[in-house]
């Protein structure tokens, strides 16, 4: 009876009398147990409910979208007062911490645990909005944390909610548009759209004409590489995933934009030349 009289005794004094709260591995009791904000009756579209913060504690969320190089677009988040903690999704809401859900034309389509995100081509209006790791909804003045992006063709940012029913909307474009009409006829004083950067190599055995060096592109920018080498080889834009064949004494031209920020190699595979390198900011 001894034994079991002090095991029971060790047990209480270890949670001071009270039964202890079992959470995910790897969470402390605080992000298992503990909440904030105010839970309002209002609901999502999945049926999650809102969960108010002060303007001064909320996060808050940006978004920008630029067209990726093979189609579709890359999405950049931009968030303050707020982190990503996909390791304790599923715990308690805690201020500054959650998880994102991207809504495509109005449909959840994916949920996001970093700051970068894909939409294919085709969709016309992006929302992003914040969630609490309990999956609530961070809301400020009984409206969600979100932004919305009109993928209308040209990289665009807002805050704005999404356009309602009632608002005008830009119509898709026809397939039975009538033709442009004549150079004549077109209004004057109209730039035509910047065809970016254009970079032309020669490759002669060993040498890259002219020497390799690093060229100074802003994300976004189209870049245009022209390259002739006097043997059969590839050239391979590291980061990029791009490939071009090279026929001996035949241009080649790879056109791509440069939506990613960094450094890359450009270089041919057979031979092993560094033609340039491309930096990015």
């Amino acid at each position: 009876m001894l034994p079991t009289a002090l095991a029971a005794v060790l047990a209480l004094a270890g949670c001071g009398g009270r039964a202890t709260t079992h959470h995910k591995p790897g969470t402390s009791h605080q992000e298992a147990t503990g909440s904030s904000g105010t839970l309002l009756p209002a609901r999502d579209e999945g049926g999650r409910r809102l969960r108010e913060l002060p303007t001064a504690d909320a996060p808050t969320v940006r978004a920008e979208a630029r067209p990726d190089s093979e189609g579709g677009w890359n999405v950049h988040l931009m968030v303050e007062r707020f982190r990503f903690t996909p390791e304790s999704t599923g715990g308690a809401a805690l201020p500054g911490r959650g998880h994102a859900r991207l809504l495509v034309d109005g449909r959840e389509a994916a949920r996001l645990y970093g700051p970068w995100a894909y939409v294919p081509a085709g969709a016309r209006i992006l929302t992003v909005r914040l969630h609490a790791d309990d999956h609530t909804v961070w809301a400020v003045a009984g409206a969600p944390v979100q932004t919305t992006v009109r993928l209308d063709g040209r990289p665009s940012a807002t805050s704005a909610p999404a356009p309602s029913a009632s608002a005008p909307s830009t119509p898709a474009p026809s397939t039975s548009a009538p033709p442009a009409p004549p150079a004549s006829a077109r209004p004057t004083g109209l730039r035509p759209p910047d065809p970016g950067r254009t970079v032309i190599l020669t490759v002669t055995g060993t040498t890259v004409s002219p020497p390799p060096s690093r060229i100074e592109l802003k994300k976004g920018e189209r870049l245009t590489l022209r390259v002739t080498s006097d043997r059969a080889d590839t050239l391979h834009v590291h980061g990029y995933d791009r490939e071009l064949p090279l026929s001996p004494g035949t241009p080649a031209t790879l056109a791509l934009t440069v939506d990613r920020t960094g450094l890359f190699e450009v270089e041919t595979h057979e031979s092993g030349l560094l033609l340039t390198q491309l930096v990015v900011r």
